[in-house]
């Protein structure tokens, strides 16, 4: 099975003065294609720095990433933002949709940076949302603006979808669905969806379970049979 993703010997260091935090510390890991993969972690442990490396919001302080065969971790910062354009897509836990315009004005925002964006009808179509194209934010429930942040970074047609603690700010019902989305992109459009999150209850879902603490990976584990939604209970 390809690896989409590598990380080499990475680090990520931060300096206040004297003092030095190592929010990564020499990370050796690597993630299969078209698969959804958990990184878990409490506050603090790495993993959003993970995701921030991963999704060129920032550099590391040593060591080599690869994308899909290319090393992103010597790119200047506008080549950062073309790889951003071409092979990433983002799910906040906040939906970050502009209130001023409508749910489709919302998704087709992405074709002026993306060189192979998708149809956003058939994106938001995807996500279960065809009759709400005419909407405002404000006039959906808060799973359904995060259906519109998924159809947006789906738009995009990226590699890889990222996705920190997408559910934090969701109730348990609608949680659940948003997970059966993303777990949908997975299988039947063959998407790598890599989630960060503190939830355990998530991670039994996923094909691999990285586990972060203090910087440093303790684990990476593939799960041959993750349960499904409806297996886990919520």
């Amino acid at each position: 099975m390809m690896n989409i993703v590598e990380f080499k010997d990475v680090s990520r260091v931060y300096h206040n003065g004297e003092h030095e935090q190592r929010a990564l510390d020499h990370v050796d890991l690597s993630f299969p294609e078209g698969k959804f993969i958990v990184i878990l972690g409490q506050s603090g442990a790495g993993k959003s720095t993970l995701l921030n490396l991963l999704g060129g919001l920032d550099s590391p302080t040593e060591g080599t990433i690869l994308v899909d065969g290319e090393d992103i971790s010597t790119l200047d910062g506008n080549a950062l933002a073309d790889y951003r354009a071409a092979k990433v897509g983002f799910v906040f836990q906040s939906y970050n949709l502009i209130p001023t315009l409508t749910v489709i004005e919302n998704v087709a925002l992405v074709k002026e940076i993306a060189p192979d964006s998708l149809s956003s009808h058939a994106m938001l179509e995807a996500v279960g949302l065809a009759d709400h194209i005419h909407n405002f934010p404000a006039e959906l429930s808060g799973g359904e603006q995060q259906r519109v942040s998924i159809a947006r970074a789906l738009c995009k047609n990226p590699k890889i979808l990222l996705c920190d603690e997408p559910t934090g700010a969701l109730d348990s019902e609608t949680g659940v669905m948003v997970l059966k989305l993303l777990l949908s992109m997975t299988r039947e459009m063959k998407k790598t969806i890599i989630l960060v999150t503190h939830n355990q209850n998530i991670a039994r879902m996923a094909d691999m379970v990285v586990r972060v603490r203090s910087g440093k990976i303790m684990s990476s584990e593939v799960q041959e049979n993750p349960a499904s939604v409806e297996e886990v209970d919520w």
